[in-house]
């Protein structure tokens, strides 16, 4: 079980982020625009009423809420309606009981101001989590630095499943960590593929982080835990919905260095995590399909856009890795005629398929002289390239491999 570090930000601010996740819906700007205004215990106060008056922030004794044009309401602009929910969920939330939960789960309640709190975050603006609940012995914070969201579709095919765990394991082995949504398709195979590496992955939840969801990938969430980190806005106890799966993808996406999508159809929300991770100026990358899988149709019009092409780790470390660190470049095999001079080479190509042919028509072939052309064929008969039959030329059936072969030519 992990040490639970020691707290940055002041404790009632703490109290009153935990209070504040239980009230707010992940990704409401709302109240990131309320929270950045007045601080999570000024918000927290006004919107309990607990003694603020004036343009300050303060309603006085009347509880009043206010309308999104009434200048006298602590929010002017925020519909009563969207107070009122904030409020009723405030009253009841116990985020003591929540820390306590998330405490002994050997986890931890992050907020902005503490060491381990990831500072690209910051670039979502109002959007930004309110806090993060976080289970796992890693520093959330280090990890992402060097970190790349793999996500795609949940019910994908089974080259996608390969395609992702191979991707992932490349990344593990490199030093990367792996971040996803631990839903069934793609993401639960990159999860798997980092495990298996003995790499370091992070799941990111749309629900709270002691309710493994689905509720099929319970054990590999758990070991993802053991190993990793799983990370969550919402309060433990919270269930997922439509809504939170969607605003969720925006964690992964400013989490991380990139994105890589690797199986997705048009209206998959694993291009809603692209499109943010582009918005938010990360890297996007998608792993090409075969252009008649539905499954892929989604990859594709990524790519048509400013999305990269990748297909390994190496080509996806190349574009959000360091400066200068090149994959490999991509080539066929090299075959023993690669290895000829060029002129040598061009006499071979002048060769007919089929039948001996005199070295004068192989020299007009190549328009050459046939002087040269009878040198560059005795240089290709020594390398088993061709043989003599009577006054003409024609290819072998295979190449020798003398131990004395050289490169042919001056």
């Amino acid at each position: 079980m992990t040490t639970t570090p020691a707290p940055t930000a002041p404790g009632d601010e703490r109290l009153a982020r935990a209070t504040l996740s239980r009230a707010v819906e992940p990704g409401d700007e709302h109240a990131g625009r309320w929270l950045r205004q007045y601080g999570a215990t000024g918000f927290l106060d006004r919107l309990l009423d607990t003694g603020s008056t004036g343009s300050t922030g303060s309603t006085g004794s009347t509880g009043h809420a206010g309308h999104a044009g009434d200048d006298t309401s602590p929010f002017p602009g925020t519909s009563a309606k969207r107070v009122a929910s904030w409020r009723q969920r405030a009253v009841a939330a116990r985020p003591g009981d929540d820390l306590d939960t998330v405490q002994r789960l050997g986890g931890r309640f992050l907020v902005p101001g503490d060491t381990e709190w990831p500072r690209q975050l910051d670039d979502l603006g109002d959007a930004r989590p309110i806090g993060l609940w976080v289970r796992g012995p890693a520093d959330l914070r280090t990890w992402a630095l060097r970190s790349v969201a793999l996500v795609g579709a949940r019910a994908c095919t089974p080259y996608g499943a390969h395609t992702a765990a191979d991707l992932a394991t490349g990344l593990s082995r490199q030093g990367w960590v792996v971040v996803s949504g631990a839903a069934y398709g793609i993401d639960g195979a990159a999860h798997r593929g980092a495990l298996a590496a003995d790499g370091a992955t992070v799941a990111v939840l749309a629900c709270g982080v002691d309710t493994p969801y689905p509720r099929g990938h319970d054990r590999l969430i758990r070991r993802v835990a053991e190993q990793g980190l799983v990370v969550g806005e919402l309060p433990p106890h919270s269930h997922p919905t439509p809504s939170r799966f969607i605003l969720r993808n925006r964690v992964i996406a400013a989490l991380t260095r990139g994105t890589v999508v690797v199986e997705a159809q048009h209206r998959s929300g694993s291009l809603v995590t692209a499109r943010a991770a582009a918005r938010l100026g990360r890297h996007t990358m998608g792993v090409p399909g075969p252009v008649t899988s539905a499954l892929s149709a989604g990859v594709h019009e990524l790519l048509r856009g400013d999305a990269t092409l990748v297909t390994d780790a190496d080509e996806i470390i190349e574009l959000i890795g360091e400066i200068g660190r090149l994959a490999p470049a991509r080539r066929g095999p090299v075959l023993p005629r690669d290895l000829l001079a060029p002129a040598t080479a061009h006499i071979l190509e002048a060769l007919p398929a089929r039948g001996p042919t005199p070295a004068t028509v192989i020299a007009r072939r190549a328009g050459t002289t046939p002087d040269d052309t009878l040198a560059k064929l005795y240089e290709l008969h020594s390398l088993g390239f061709v043989e003599r039959h009577g006054e003409g030329w024609r290819l072998t059936n295979t190449a020798t491999e003398a131990s004395n072969a050289r490169r042919g030519g001056t």
